[in-house]
């Protein structure tokens, strides 16, 4: 009431003066729309007067506050401070309640550090109160920005310095005003004044993580390496090195620079010693702070430290370092062969191998030195995982004449040559033969395998694809011999190496082989007699003639179980057969049935054979296995489904059995069938 008598008087002496008084006691009635419009007219006023504009500057600021307009504040108490410092201060102490002025603070000391951070309206043009500006002219300029509500001072830190200075000046004790305040002074270029701020900070709490990483930047800029490496040691020992991303957005483009080249040269340095597990964690720490100032991503300091989780064990970790570095170059060979030989700690086979792959394809040349580093047992692992993943990829491809996506006989090649290099074992330089010839280029597979096993390969699988190669001089019985001796070993390799013979010849080879085969079995040398049987069975694609060979053979050796695999191959190839042919086979079905004491399925396989031709049939039994012998296996087999009362397949077991033996024991349970049944018609 007292400000509004005054300002109905006729004397405007203190018109201003009273305008702002009347503002903030309408702010402290909480009237925020009366007070702002009093602010506002100080502000605009014909004749500004300057303590009352800051008075206005300083009220307006509270306002904007409780708006949310928390950046508009800033500029209002840097426009005041800009004016006068010490009435700023007079105007915060006598006119801002307590309850108020925590608040106050904490929201200029975070605009500032936006400021300078370039977080607010970044490339905005800067405006500068210079101390040589008095007058009106200054008044008016003044007058015209805080009405827009627009002042740039982020781009020069003067501004901020000295709303810094103000927060200081309003709290002595507060550290991060000093911290502000030094900020301000480094991007100002008075690195001197910053350091002596910032260590006098540092004296009254020594491991002030923020203090710390601002002085060891300042004396690396100095030159002071050693004090730097200090700073920096001492940094790491508080365990806070998020404290850099706020402080890497004040830096200038050079000192991040500056500092990330240092951190990265002084990892090496330690990884260079000891390589004890401190170490590696005071290198990975210096990592990160290149990392950090290179603004999160460095591709050699990635891979480098990548390398340091690794060796500490923790490699879920390395794996999000090498994925950091492949997000950004998805063929980079370090990064691939790294998280490889990462997967491979961790014995994951299929992502170890993919990543190798990529890397092999990328540039060979660079990963198989890494794998030759590796020790013998992860060495001969992932060497087996390669070997393993590019056989099965060659013997699809192969068998479908395709591939199975993303692979191609390029990328097989180029890994079955690595394989050569990195360990000379005979798996891997018969791979290598496979691949070039499945690439049709056989005279080049001839010459490697050569080279790799002489001219007479003592190594079963090299003779074998020697025999391959040189089948175009039609010498079948040479290429025979070593084939046949690779089929008694792996059958699935000689399959896979008959894909590269064409049809013809591979059926001039299967009859080559079974001729072999039946000589040897004359001489009683079954063993060898097997590998060419073998040979002409996968040469003639499961011919039933070979496979009856092949399964005699084998009964021979004693081998019942693979004999009637292929007898039962046999069978189910019957049409086309003559009644005889199938009941031979019914016969010699049924012996293996009883060599591997299945009496039942025998039974069956006899009874069809007697049902096809029974002459044929009988003259097999009474030579093998003997009608007295097979009667009485029918006799229990006939006994066991009468116990079960299966009368009608007793019966027929019994009359079968009869045909080949009039057995006293199996007439008896024909009469007994018979009486048992005689309610019911078995016929």
């Amino acid at each position: 009431d007292m400000c509004e008598q005054l300002l109905a008087a006729e004397q405007s002496t203190y018109h201003n003066t009273l305008l702002a008084l009347r503002g903030f006691c309408s702010l402290h009635a909480q009237d925020h729309q009366g007070a702002l419009q009093d602010f506002q007219r100080v502000i605009e006023h014909d004749s500004p007067h300057p303590n009352s504009c800051i008075k206005a500057l300083c009220g307006r600021g509270l306002i904007r506050i409780s708006g949310g307009s928390n950046y508009l504040t800033a500029l209002d108490y840097i426009t005041a401070c800009q004016l006068k410092l010490e009435e700023t201060i007079f105007t915060i102490k006598s006119y801002v309640p307590w309850n108020q002025r925590g608040l106050l603070l904490k929201v200029l000391q975070e605009e500032g550090q936006m400021m300078l951070q370039k977080k607010r309206y970044p490339g905005g043009s800067s405006v500068s109160f210079q101390k040589k500006q008095t007058g009106l002219c200054m008044f008016l300029t003044l007058k015209v920005l805080c009405f827009v509500g627009f002042l740039f001072p982020s781009r020069d830190a003067p501004g901020v310095f000295q709303l810094a200075s103000l927060l200081v000046e309003l709290d002595s004790s507060d550290e991060a005003s000093r911290i502000l305040c030094a900020d301000a002074l480094y991007q100002m270029g008075r690195g001197e004044e910053a350091h002596k701020m910032l260590s006098l900070a540092l004296s009254r709490n020594p491991q002030r993580a923020p203090v710390l990483a601002r002085l060891a930047l300042l004396q690396l800029k100095r030159g002071f390496v050693h004090d730097g490496n200090q700073l920096l040691k001492r940094l790491i020992r508080t365990g806070d090195s998020s404290c850099l991303l706020p402080i890497l957005d004040i830096f200038q483009d050079e000192d991040r620079k500056l500092l990330r080249s240092h951190c990265r040269w002084r990892a090496l340095a330690i990884l260079k010693g000891k390589q004890e597990g401190a170490a590696i964690k005071e290198a990975i720490a210096h990592l990160s702070f290149a990392i950090l100032a290179a603004g999160g991503y460095a591709e050699d300091c990635l891979l480098t430290r990548a390398r340091c989780y690794g060796r500490l064990g923790q490699m879920k970790t390395a794996i999000f370092d090498f994925n950091a570095v492949l997000k950004e170059d998805p063929r980079n060979v370090q990064a691939l062969s790294g998280r490889g030989f990462v997967h491979l700690a961790l014995r994951q086979q299929k992502e170890a191998v993919q990543d190798l792959i990529s890397a092999l394809k990328v540039e060979a040349g660079a990963v198989i030195p890494a794998m030759l580093s590796l020790k013998p047992e992860a060495q001969g692992l992932v060497t087996g995982w390669l070997l393993q993943h590019g056989r099965a990829a060659l013997t699809e491809l192969v068998a479908t004449k395709d591939l199975p996506a993303e692979e191609s006989l390029g990328d097989l090649l180029t890994m079955a040559k690595a394989l050569t290099k990195i360990c000379r074992a005979a798996q891997h330089h018969v791979f290598y033969t496979d691949v070039l010839m499945a690439n049709g280029r056989h005279q080049e597979a001839l010459k490697h395998l050569q080279e790799a096993f002489g001219h007479c390969p003592a190594e079963d699988f090299a003779r074998a694809r020697l025999a391959v190669l040189q089948l175009q001089s039609r010498n079948m019985a040479g290429a025979a011999a070593p084939l046949s001796v690779l089929a008694r070993r792996d059958e699935k390799d000689l399959a896979f190496l008959l894909n590269f013979v064409d049809t013809k010849q591979q059926q001039h080879l299967a009859q080559a082989a079974a001729q072999e085969g039946k000589v040897l079995m004359k001489s009683h040398h079954h063993e060898q007699a097997l590998g060419y049987l073998s040979l002409a069975v996968l040469a003639s694609r499961d011919s039933p003639r070979y496979l009856r060979r092949r399964a005699a053979c084998l009964m021979h050796l004693k081998k019942h179980e693979k004999a009637l695999k292929d007898m039962a191959k046999v069978i189910q190839g019957h049409g086309c057969n003559s009644p005889k042919t199938q009941a031979g086979d019914h016969c010699c079905q049924g012996f293996l049935l009883l060599a591997l004491a299945q009496e039942e399925a025998a039974v069956q396989h006899y009874m069809q054979a007697l049902q096809l031709d029974e002459p044929l049939a009988l003259g097999t039994i009474t030579s093998c296995p003997g009608r007295e012998s097979l009667t009485k296996t029918f006799h229990r087999i006939a006994q066991y489904n009468f116990e079960k009362q299966r009368y009608e397949e007793a019966w027929k077991i019994t009359d079968y059995g009869l045909k080949i033996d009039k057995s006293s024991e199996l007439q008896k349970l024909k009469a007994r069938l018979k009486r048992e049944a005689s309610s019911c018609s078995i016929h």
